[in-house]
């Protein structure tokens, strides 16, 4: 990293510190209630409600209403890995040299209250830096702060910008406390209610959530951990999407629809904003108790319909012309789906754990997300309260991806993904472990060391194994 990057990261930092003076104008300020934590790419403070996602409930009882809010955060991960061993490489291949990148940005979160129910929230944010080889060559990528396009200077993204409108459900049911915090307006809202979300957003934002591991800015960082690694859910190379989201809350239960463009092209900058491609999802929630400690499920299924190419198509025609493999020369409209099923559950009040288990039809390319069409990840979330840093995390987890029969044809005869491509494939399951600890170092403040054990990288038994260290500097006002 040269000196000049490493000062703008920096200066990126100084700019954002203004913002503690503001953060708490003008509103409410209520304890924060929900226990749903954060989303990549946006994520609040641990323990709150996901940018962008609809407030869980809360405490039983009222707040004041605030009408407006402006909060803020910083966060720079920066990743190294040593070499390994390579005996070839491809043109979507992780380095094999020693290699160190970094990746920061600084997002301002403000919400506007309109009428009763109903807020308009808008992220705009600044971004600077590079993935490890450029965000490419593994497929449960080892950051979820990297994007999938980099610059070496910092330039300006607006993330999100939409409107939620919360309309209740009967007129004698319970209500909840809302607390005041990033994408979210304090105040009073009930517990059984159909919420409508629309504009520009992450489709994760709503959709596919963990309380354990959903946040690249407090928790684990791998794609494939934060994220079900078979939902190739509707974004454009930053992670965001133009659509809207219907929910219906009551009681113990939580059924979710939506509706979202996919990008342009694979991969791609542009999203399709005459919805020609698109994506529909649904999921299922349910909210128990076991012991007395709470946990959720959730049952996800997605379709998305678009111009994809098919792995067999792209090897046929390949084999007709005599050259090497492309999905982009055989490109039909076709439908791609997909489900995954997605659990959490408190142990004991300082201790969780997580499941994912993710799949998809596997005959198409990956389209906007990443080339896994078989995942299944776990791992456990430890707060520091037995050794008194109470505001202090502790994650392990390890996940296992896989790809179908016809990727792996496709990808053994030197085709490329979105995110892989070695020019030939020996294939394994691609398996990996991330452990991290998050240390408070000031209220506000958050140091976190990772480590991740990456086995079969892109699915290669001929590279690898590959440790990957990080640091995370995250600050949140």
């Amino acid at each position: 990293m040269s000196t000049i990057p490493r000062l703008r990261r920096w200066a990126l930092a100084a700019l954002f510190l203004p913002l503690t003076a503001l953060a708490d104008g003008g509103t409410a300020t209520v304890p924060s209630t929900t226990d749903v934590p954060s989303v990549p790419n946006a994520p609040p403070s641990n323990g709150s409600t996901p940018a962008g996602a609809p407030a869980a409930p809360g405490t039983p009882g009222t707040a004041a209403q605030q009408d407006w809010n402006l909060h803020g955060q910083f966060t720079d991960v920066t990743q190294f890995h040593p070499r390994f061993a390579s005996p070839y490489q491809g043109v979507n291949s992780l380095t094999p040299g020693g290699s160190a990148k970094a990746t920061n940005d600084i997002t301002l979160y403000a919400g506007l209250r309109l009428w009763q129910g109903a807020a308009v929230y808008a992220n705009p944010e600044i971004d600077q830096g590079f993935g490890l080889s450029n965000t490419v060559g593994v497929a449960g990528f080892p950051s979820g702060e990297a994007y999938k396009v980099g610059a070496s200077n910092p330039y300006y993204q607006l993330q999100r910008l939409f409107l939620r409108q919360v309309i209740a459900i009967g007129s004698h049911g319970t209500t909840s406390a809302v607390s005041d915090d990033l994408n979210q307006l304090a105040g009073t809202q009930a517990d059984d209610n159909v919420t409508i979300t629309i504009g520009k957003l992450s489709v994760v934002d709503i959709f596919d959530n963990n309380r354990y591991a959903h946040d690249p800015r407090n928790d684990f960082l791998n794609w494939s951990i934060i994220d079900s690694g078979a939902f190739d859910y509707a974004a454009n190379a930053w992670g965001y999407t133009d659509g809207g989201a219907v929910e219906w809350n009551q009681g113990r239960w939580t059924l979710r629809g939506g509706f979202f463009a996919l990008s342009s092209q694979p991969n791609g900058t542009k999203i399709d904003t005459t919805f020609h491609q698109f994506e529909w999802v649904s999921e299922l929630e349910e909210r128990h108790q076991i012991a007395g400690h709470p946990g959720k499920i959730r049952f996800l299924v997605y379709d998305n319909r678009g111009r994809f190419g098919a792995y067999d198509a792209a090897l046929a025609y390949a084999e007709l012309i005599g050259a090497t493999p492309s999905t982009a020369t055989v490109r039909r409209f076709a439908s791609k789906p997909g489900g995954a099923v997605n659990a959490e559950q408190e142990i004991t009040s300082d201790l969780g754990a997580f499941l994912r288990l993710s799949v998809s039809n596997g005959q198409q390319e990956a389209y906007d997300f990443t080339e896994i069409d078989k995942s299944l990840a776990t791992g456990l979330s430890l707060q520091g309260t037995r050794w008194h840093r109470a505001n202090d995390t502790a994650g392990f987890a390890l996940v296992v991806n896989g790809l179908s029969h016809a990727a792996q044809q496709y990808f053994a005869a030197g085709g490329t993904g979105i995110v892989i491509g070695d020019g030939r494939l020996n294939y394994g399951t691609e398996r990996i472990a991330e452990t991290y600890y998050a240390y408070q170092a000031w209220e506000h403040i958050t140091v976190t060391g990772d480590y991740q054990l990456v086995v079969n990288p892109a699915y290669n038994r001929d590279r690898g194994p590959v440790s990957i260290f990080g640091l995370r500097l995250h600050a949140e006002y």
